[in-house]
């Protein structure tokens, strides 16, 4: 069974840094692990992914140069680092997994997510 645990949202001011972790469970190869948000009204958007076998990232263009995605495979965890945040960032973050390296512009990993964590950005 794949489970995903989503940590570390929190209320921040615009201009600072937060990291969100996700720690998976139940899948060990062949995958790729993504972020998701969702913010008030708003349909869900990806935001950025890591291929688990050569470590190839991927950002939505909101986000590119600000935020980060890492794996730290011994922990079996994913980090969104969130540099320079803005109030437009606030949302539902969502960790996602799938199998196969679906991490482009033409895909994003979502056979399965976490529950979320809450980030808000106050201005």
């Amino acid at each position: 069974e794949v489970q995903l645990v989503e940590s570390g949202g929190a209320l921040v001011q615009a201009g600072g840094s937060l990291t969100l972790s996700c720690a998976f469970s139940g899948i060990t190869f062949d995958y790729s692990i993504g972020w998701f948000r969702q913010a008030p009204g708003r349909e869900r958007e990806a935001v950025a992914c890591i291929r688990n076998d050569d470590g190839m990232t991927h950002y939505v263009d909101p986000v590119g140069g600000r935020f980060t995605i890492s794996e730290d495979k011994d922990k079996n965890t994913v980090y969104l680092r969130m540099n320079r945040v803005k109030p437009q960032d606030t949302a539902v973050y969502y960790c996602t997994a799938g199998y196969g390296y679906y991490c482009s512009d033409y895909g994003y990993p979502k056979d399965y997510w976490g529950q979320g964590t809450q980030v808000t950005v106050s201005s």
